[in-house]
């Protein structure tokens, strides 16, 4: 039997000697895979059962007394490349993110396939709860893609992007610090700093500018930056005027200490400095010694304390009135996917359909694992656990209260699926009661490409409201209305369409020859309803002639049920509408777009100079917005032609009208006929080879049997 001793940690919490089965011997140096439980130990969460660690193997055999101790701290990182036969493994060995845990390794017998190990391995049994037995995920295999130019450099480089890109900012030479390039502006006021580790952008740094943040001071991904950059940019800020300087700090313990170095270090330089914790974290019911964790919450604090700021309050009011926000906000969030530093692999898996409820910005574990759910059945989850009284990390929420709610995009969500959540959540709060006031919807403390939300809930009065909408240049911060959500009429009643005007009038000897025609363009297009979509299926798909006959049909409909007016352009009209309604598609946008644009050509005269000017119209109606032209194989191939033999109404007498209509459709048919030999340039059948379009374009084949039916019931 293997083993993995947890030694006492500075405050002497945990102890144990946790198992593993071997299952073949490896040579010294080598490197094995295994896996971490869930362990609590004397209320203490010490591992989660979905973090894989790479472990380095001691010694071969049985040991007689337990290796050197390899110290895993809360920022502390080993890292090490070992080549062996199989493969060049990174080992990264790291401590749990709000824990300081020293452990100790013996000795690992495992084998070298990592995903074997893992299914034969069993979970860490001497101190493990039953609950916490369960099969741990296979093991990421691949390193993800991330659009970088380097992993070590990364973080460097966005923080010089962010500079560029917001001219009211500047780094700090020599750190990663981002500080106002105002500074002169914060004399004789508080400064407020904030940070931790990258990898959870906007945070810290976008939310540094007039009204939020004085500066932000970024560690590694995922890691505390050093109190070197804490500590130099505190005496930047206040050798720059301040009279105070405040620290805004996530609860992490690597977070806490160096932050915590840097501020005793300024304090024995003279500088009035005070540091504040954000835990506003609500997963677990029973927090651990080291509290609970620092999230997205932490970005209503920069607001709150940088109006206090901007207001000149000095830094004992700033501290208060920060503490006492802090206890009115709450976070809890989902995840879909895990994250991964840039150049290893994910923090860990979760199988297809599940999702876990309550993890850390870090990937730290959560709560409970379950399958993916509705958009609305996962907000009511985590408000129903972020509000459980008997879960000691609530946040108390009644009827009446008024909350600022931040919808906040893990780091992979579409803006589509945070648009719903944030419904879900509004109406999920307001079914409550709650009065929701303000709403931020978006990205602002990521995880990386983690595909997940939280939801922060903040409690506010008046006064506190009025701070939060205070102005802020910080570039992160979104532009939101001071109007309350919860209360606020969300339509507006649409203009009514222009009414068709059909009841105006009585039926004329005009209305019996209209009625006449379009009964006969309906017959035609139900006739030719299956040989169109025999056209279509080898350009588009298949349903020209199905879309025509929903047109016939709807007309047929109308012609049974209103009266059909006098006037020529009112028809027109009518007719667009119907075929807006009712067609669909391409072919019904482009009908309607021609019967639209024809239509004012005809309210006050019918003769032929009139109708030339409305077929002119709506033709080029349908040029300018579809972007067709002829020749590119399109219904334009036979109506143009028809089109330019009809201009000739506008010169020929009544009696003539006829022989141009006639000729007219005669051009329409050959322009239909002539699409068998040319490219389609528009539309679907734009993307299918030329070889394979032999027959003629339905769309030409319907013009031409439209104006044919025209001609038809005229000379009847």
């Amino acid at each position: 039997m293997s083993s993995l001793t947890a030694i006492k940690d500075k405050a002497g919490i945990a102890k144990g000697v946790l198992g593993f089965q071997d299952t073949r011997l490896l040579p010294p140096g080598s490197v094995s895979w295994c896996s971490w439980a869930k362990v609590s130990h004397a209320g203490r969460l010490l591992g989660g059962e979905r973090e894989r660690v790479l472990s380095y193997s001691i010694s071969p055999g049985a040991p007689s007394k337990p290796g050197p101790p390899l110290v895993l701290g809360f920022v502390y990182r080993y890292e090490k490349k070992v080549q062996h036969s199989e493969a060049q493994m990174r080992v990264c060995c790291s401590g749990l993110a709000g824990d300081l845990v020293f452990w100790s390794i013996r000795h690992f017998h495992f084998s070298t396939n990592p995903t074997e190990s893992l299914r034969k391995c069993p979970f860490l049994r001497s101190v493990c709860t039953p609950e916490d037995s369960q099969s741990p995920s296979p093991p990421a295999t691949t390193v993800r893609m991330k659009l970088l130019n380097s992993a070590d450099k990364c973080v460097d480089e966005a923080l010089e992007g962010l500079v560029r890109s917001n001219g009211g900012l500047a780094l700090l030479r020599g750190h990663r610090v981002v500080l106002r390039s105002d500074l002169e502006s914060i004399k004789g006021k508080v400064a407020l700093l904030s940070g931790g580790g990258s990898g959870h952008e906007p945070a810290h740094a976008g939310y540094t500018g007039v009204g939020m943040l004085s500066g932000a001071v970024a560690g590694a991904v995922f890691a505390s930056p050093p109190p070197g950059s804490v500590l130099a940019a505190i005496l930047t800020l206040w050798k720059g005027g301040a009279s105070g300087v405040l620290l805004i700090v996530k609860n992490y313990t690597g977070d806490r200490l160096n932050f915590g170095i840097a501020v005793e270090q300024a304090r024995s330089h003279g500088v009035q400095v005070d540091m504040v914790i954000v835990a506003d974290d609500c997963a677990f019911a029973q927090p651990s010694k080291a509290g609970r964790r620092g999230l997205c919450g932490t970005v209503f604090i920069h607001k709150i304390a940088g109006a206090l700021a901007e207001k000149g309050c000095p830094l004992d009011e700033i501290v208060a009135r920060v503490n006492e926000a802090t206890k009115n906000i709450g976070t809890l969030g989902v995840s879909l996917s895990p994250c991964s530093v840039p150049g290893c692999l994910p923090s860990f898996q979760l199988p297809p359909g599940e999702m876990e409820l309550g993890l850390g910005i870090h990937g730290e574990p959560g709560i409970k694992r379950s399958k993916v759910a509705s958009a609305d059945e996962v907000v009511k989850t985590i408000i129903s656990h972020m509000t459980d009284s008997s879960n000691k990390s609530h946040l108390s929420l009644k009827s009446g209260d008024k909350v600022v709610l931040c919808v906040n995009n893990l780091g992979a969500l579409s803006c589509l699926e945070i648009a719903v959540v944030s419904k879900a959540a509004v109406h999920c709060l307001e079914e409550r009661g709650v009065l929701v006031v303000r709403v931020m919807s978006g990205s602002f403390m990521t995880s990386l490409e983690m595909a997940g939300m939280s939801l922060s809930i903040m409690k506010v009065d008046e006064e506190m409201l009025r701070l939060f909408d205070a102005k802020t240049t910080a570039p992160a911060w979104p532009n939101l209305s001071t109007a309350s959500v919860s209360g606020r009429n969300l339509f507006m009643e649409p203009e009514e369409k222009l009414a068709a005007a059909s009841d105006n009038f009585t039926e004329g000897s005009l209305s019996s020859i209209i009625r006449l025609v379009l009964e006969s363009v309906c017959k035609i297009l139900l006739q030719l309803q299956e040989e169109l979509n025999a056209l279509d299926r080898a350009a588009g798909d298949g349903d020209c002639g199905s879309t025509h006959a929903l047109v016939a049909n709807a007309i047929q409909e109308w012609l049974q049920t209103s009266r059909i007016p006098g006037n020529l352009g009112q028809l027109l009209a009518d007719l667009a509408l119907l075929v807006q309604d009712r067609m669909g598609g391409s072919s019904g946008a482009l009908y309607c777009l021609f019967l639209s644009a024809a239509a004012p050509h005809l309210k006050q005269n019918c003769d032929g100079a009139a109708w030339a000017k409305a077929l002119h119209a709506g033709t080029e109606a349908m040029k300018r917005y579809g972007g067709a032209e002829p020749g590119d194989r399109t219904m334009l191939d036979a109506l143009c032609p028809a089109v330019e033999e009809l201009m000739k109404l506008s010169t020929a007498p009544p009696d003539g009208h006829i022989a141009i209509l006639q000729s007219a459709v005669q051009k329409a048919d050959l322009g239909a006929e002539s699409t068998r030999n040319l490219t389609a340039r528009a539309g679907r059948a734009s993307y299918i080879a030329s070889q394979h379009l032999t027959q003629p374009d339905p769309g030409a084949v319907a013009v031409a049997a439209i104006l044919k039916a025209i001609l038809n019931s005229l000379k009847a």
